[in-house]
């Protein structure tokens, strides 16, 4: 080995065809201590248990995300299922639960959607891209934004982005008692439906929905055959445009039943089915002859149906027409270090956690 240079500093020795650096041995310095900011947030540890109030780690923003100051949260379904892990975008434990809320981001109150994981909108702060943020009105207040936002996104997506809905067509919301359902009858309404069908199993529901704007009211209590004749009846007397399905299970195939023409010449009416939830069972079955025989347009509405950006702006859109349109929506708030609680409790409300 032969020495090409040498210091006091460092020397420099040749091996091989490489040229290596060799300092003079430095004191290691203790490794530094990592930094936790903590939130107060409802986090799952576990798809079996239901979430606690507690710390979790603060999110740092990426370049294009903002951090939002959370005010409030609805408890929805899509929530239950995440957290649960029975939705197929659910993140392993441990996260902070919430897909969306109201909240404040530089003084500016927005509506959020679609924080980053693992950090959800169950929490004091979470970090949200900032095209995924949009202000809301002053005169709807935060409890009423966070419980109406995800239902009343699911109809007026539906409806103007899915079924290109039509002024003048009609409607028919099965599965209408919910939070959802009763919402969507008020936004087909509002976006000029000539005529909204309401269906629910109780028909202690009917006058409840007539008074909130549905034309017409079939319960689902019946027998599948005497179920599929209903909602034939209403097809051929009334038209039927559009279906906004937050059922599926028995009442969606007699629905889809009820669809199917005797091929006699005239081609069927043209009927866009727009899947949103499984209240009443996650499959069915679907003879070809449904499709064969009809006009059926089968859709849906949900998480990749749409981008993030543009469910947000259905969202914008929504509360833009909230005031104006007179729409209702019946919430409860519990605070959130009372989640483990509220997780458990079934109200026809929705229930939202404030912060």
């Amino acid at each position: 080995m032969r020495q090409v240079h040498a210091s006091r500093a460092c020397t420099f020795t040749r091996t091989g065809a490489q040229l290596e650096r060799t300092r003079p041995r430095r004191r290691a310095r203790p490794p530094e201590r990592a930094t936790f900011t903590p939130v107060k947030a409802a986090v799952v540890t576990s798809f079996n248990t239901p979430p606690r109030f507690g710390d979790f780690a603060e999110p740092t923003p990426t370049a294009d995300e903002v951090v939002v100051t959370v005010k409030a949260a609805a408890l929805s379904n899509l929530v239950r299922f995440l957290a649960s892990g029975k939705h197929p975008s659910a993140s392993p434990p441990p996260f902070v639960p919430g897909v969306d809320g109201v909240g404040v981001v530089d003084g500016e109150r927005v509506y959020f959607a679609f924080p980053r994981p693992p950090v959800g909108a169950m929490g004091e702060r979470t970090a949200v891209p900032r095209r995924q943020c949009v202000r809301v009105p002053a005169s709807v207040d935060d409890l009423t934004v966070a419980a109406a936002a995800n239902p009343g996104m699911a109809s007026w997506a539906s409806l103007t982005r899915r079924a290109r809905f039509v002024r003048g067509e009609a409607v028919l919301i099965n599965g209408a008692a919910g939070v959802a359902g009763r919402l969507a009858i008020q936004v087909a309404k509002h976006l000029g439906a000539r005529r909204v069908v309401a269906t629910a199993r109780s028909p202690g529901a009917e006058a409840e929905l007539r008074e909130l704007g549905a034309d017409a009211f079939i319960s689902t209590t019946t027998s599948p055959a005497e179920l599929t004749n209903a909602f034939r009846r209403e097809l051929r007397e009334q038209g039927l445009d559009v279906v906004l399905d937050f059922l599926f299970g028995n009442p969606a195939e007699a629905l889809l039943a009820a669809c199917v023409g005797p091929g006699r010449g005239a081609a069927e009416p043209r009927v866009r089915f727009v899947q949103l939830g499984t209240l009443a069972g996650p499959n069915i079955t679907l003879p070809g002859a449904a499709l064969r025989s009809s006009g059926l347009e089968l859709l849906g509405t949900g998480l990749g149906s749409l981008s993030h950006e543009e469910l947000v702006t259905c969202i914008g859109e929504f509360f833009e027409s909230y005031v104006p349109g007179g729409f209702r929506v019946h919430a409860t708030g519990v605070p959130l270090s009372e989640i483990e609680a509220a997780w458990g409790r079934t109200s026809r409300e929705r229930i939202v956690l404030t912060v």
